[in-house]
């Protein structure tokens, strides 16, 4: 039986040492991923119950000033901007996605939202995250969220089953003044 020698055996110790305090400031730095990842890979939640978070947590904060309307949107546990938004006066839920060209919804939110489109009206197609699909051009008459209004939006209805999110693209956001993120923080002025 071969015995391990004092400077193999602190090595040894001090490699152990090391990768602990790794993994401990790697998972303080990066705790907000590890939170999202855990919920939604085991459905798990790491934070502390607490009472039942009311439904304002998706809702835009906003605030009026002297050069227009103003909202601020919290990053949710995986870095998106989900909000309520009013689309003809019927509210949806969206994504707000500086990467997406136009406002594109889903074929469900079109139809809550009031917009109805015919199997011919398919006519262009764009290469999304999800291959290839189709799409029907379309004009909305005003979308809101908080005090932000932008009117005659060009935007997109997807085929059935194709995206999963009705998203708000940069025909609404390139509208506006000002869009700025920063530390979980999305800030859109009029």
């Amino acid at each position: 039986m071969a015995q391990s020698s004092p400077l193999g055996s602190a090595l040894g110790t001090a490699a152990s040492w090391l990768f602990a305090s790794l993994c401990t400031v790697g998972s303080i730095i990066y705790f907000d991923e590890l939170r999202g990842v855990t919920r939604q890979v085991f459905g798990i939640s790491l934070e502390a119950p607490t009472a039942t978070k009311s439904s304002t947590d998706k809702e835009p904060v906003a605030s009026s000033s002297s050069s227009g309307s103003t909202v601020q949107l919290r990053a949710d546990p995986l870095g998106h901007f989900v909000t309520s938004a009013e689309v003809n006066g019927r509210t949806i839920e969206v994504m707000v996605d500086t990467g997406a060209s136009i406002v594109a919804f889903t074929w469900e939110d079109a139809e809550r939202a009031g917009i109805y489109v015919r199997p011919t009206d398919f006519t262009h197609r764009v290469n999304t995250a999800n291959g290839m699909a189709k799409i029907a051009p379309v004009t909305i008459d005003q979308i809101s969220i908080g005090g932000i209004t932008v009117r005659n939006v060009k935007a997109a209805v997807s085929e059935p089953g194709k995206l999963h999110q009705t998203l708000l693209g940069m025909t609404f956001l390139g509208r506006l003044s000002r869009a700025d993120m920063r530390r979980g923080e999305l800030i859109l002025e009029e």
